[in-house]
């Protein structure tokens, strides 16, 4: 019998269309993560958002008459401000695009491109929205669900039950709404009608300032100190001074002793402001304007761990599910997998400048699942755990298994690719089909979106 040929990638749909032109495409290369640092894509199931500094892109990839929707966000052009990060946040029914700016704002906006939410975080550029869950099982004792924002030596997380909360208000009350009638709102309200997010929020710069960073899990308290209901996370952070920094993350922000001198500084301050200003300008003479949001104190954050290796600098980092493992690039051409745990690399690649990493799932040995009956469905004890790794100066894709396993997979590929994977969904069910952890390939030049296959035969 003819062993039958494996074809590693599966075509899904292609996104070339006119409106694609204002990012650049039609010249080779153009989706290449060196090429075209400002591109920034977020990956859904069925969904593809693709933005550059001012313009969001929204576009269905296996529905070629699915109506394209453009978004421009109102950035403040005194401060030149534009688009830094883009993610999906998917609910049970809702989907909805989170945007951040140069200015520390997040911003949410609907598949139609209606403003839902305007936050602002921290004075400074948002350069990752990283959303994440870990579900209650065996391996877990508290669920958590969350989205970390990243901004350069800080770190803010947000609660996924305080997102879907302002979210299922939005919705209700946008289907209760009659079509043919308007919302009411005063325009300095828009984006903030259904309350602000709470959050916390970390100053992690004690050892430089970090270039990315990841809220790993929940942690235990320190030694001696006294048991309460809050919780501590474990961040890890990668930088120019130090590769490789992990800290423990307190909800208290009262033990923050830079939290303390802001929460006291800052609000005197800008009263001496706003008092001498009135000194000079009378009330009548000036409208009134929304005042500005202060900045919100930071929380405890004790550094564990760090380290320098001067010259290497971190510079991309990416979570495994659980958030157990982590790959880390640096500016040496090297791949570090980290044990959050033990917070100790325990392997290393070496020979892929400017890779990205994603980690996914593979049926190894699909022949022993499927012997039983030709209906069986694969759980998540049939997977195991992968990285695929991007090298665009090699044109190629690897996929290794981990944490020490073999190369089990090389694909070839063009130049301007770029990988991509689904976002987290909030609210998934354990009792539901287990959906695999998966990675997909994007291929500029030619529009075509494929995705890597999840067994070997």
């Amino acid at each position: 019998m003819s062993k039958r040929s494996y074809h590693p990638l599966t075509d899904l749909g292609c996104i070339a269309g006119e409106d694609l032109s204002e990012f650049g495409a039609g010249k080779e290369g153009w989706l290449a993560p060196d090429a075209s640092p400002t591109h920034l894509c977020a990956l859904d199931a069925h969904s593809l958002a693709i933005a550059n500094r001012s313009l969001i892109l929204i576009l269905g990839w296996s529905d070629t008459d699915e109506p394209r929707v453009q978004i421009r966000p109102e950035l403040s052009p005194i401060e030149a401000e534009h688009i830094t990060a883009i993610e999906w946040l998917v609910f049970d029914e809702i989907k909805v695009i989170a945007v951040g700016t140069s200015r520390g704002f997040i911003l949410v906006y609907s598949v139609r491109g209606d403003l839902i939410h305007r936050q602002m975080v921290y004075p400074g550029r948002i350069v990752k929205l990283r959303v994440r869950g870990t579900k209650k099982d065996l391996t877990q004792d508290i669920s958590s669900e969350e989205v970390c924002v990243v901004i350069p030596g800080v770190i803010a997380r947000f609660d996924g039950s305080d997102i879907k909360s302002m979210l299922q208000r939005w919705f209700q009350e946008t289907h209760s709404r009659f079509w043919d009638q308007k919302p009411k709102k005063d325009s300095e309200d828009i984006g903030n009608s259904y309350g602000r997010l709470p959050y916390q929020l970390w100053n992690v710069n004690k050892y430089g300032t970090c270039v990315d960073a990841a809220i790993t899990g929940i942690m235990p308290p320190p030694l001696m100190e006294l048991q309460s209901n809050q919780r501590y996370y474990c961040a890890v952070t990668i930088g120019d001074d130090a590769v490789i920094s992990a800290f423990r993350l307190s909800e208290d922000r009262n033990r923050s002793l830079v939290g303390a001198i802001l929460s006291k500084v800052v609000p005197a301050t800008f009263s001496t402001i706003a008092s001498f200003s009135k000194m000079i300008w009378r009330s009548e003479q000036t409208p009134k304007r929304k005042s500005e949001e202060k900045p919100q104190s930071f929380a405890r954050a004790s550094p564990l761990t760090c380290l320098k290796d001067h010259p290497r600098k971190g510079e991309k980092l990416t979570l495994s599910p659980s958030g157990t493992l982590a790959a880390i690039t640096d500016s040496l051409g090297r791949i570090l997998l980290l044990d959050t745990q033990a917070l100790v690399v325990v392997r290393l690649w070496k020979g892929y400048r400017d890779a990205s990493c994603f980690f996914m799932e593979m049926l190894v040995n699909k022949e022993a699942i499927g012997s039983g009956s030709s209906y069986y469905e694969p759980g998540k004890s049939d997977y195991c755990l992968c990285l695929a790794i991007h090298a665009p100066r090699k044109g190629i894709v690897e996929v290794w298994q981990m944490r020490t396993g073999p190369r089990l997979l090389t694909i070839q590929c063009a130049k301007g690719c770029r990988l991509l994977q689904p976002t987290y969904r909030f609210g998934s069910s354990l009792d539901s089909p287990y959906v695999p952890l998966e990675v997909f390939l994007l291929n500029g030049d030619s529009g075509q979106l494929s995705v890597l296959n999840r067994f070997l035969n």
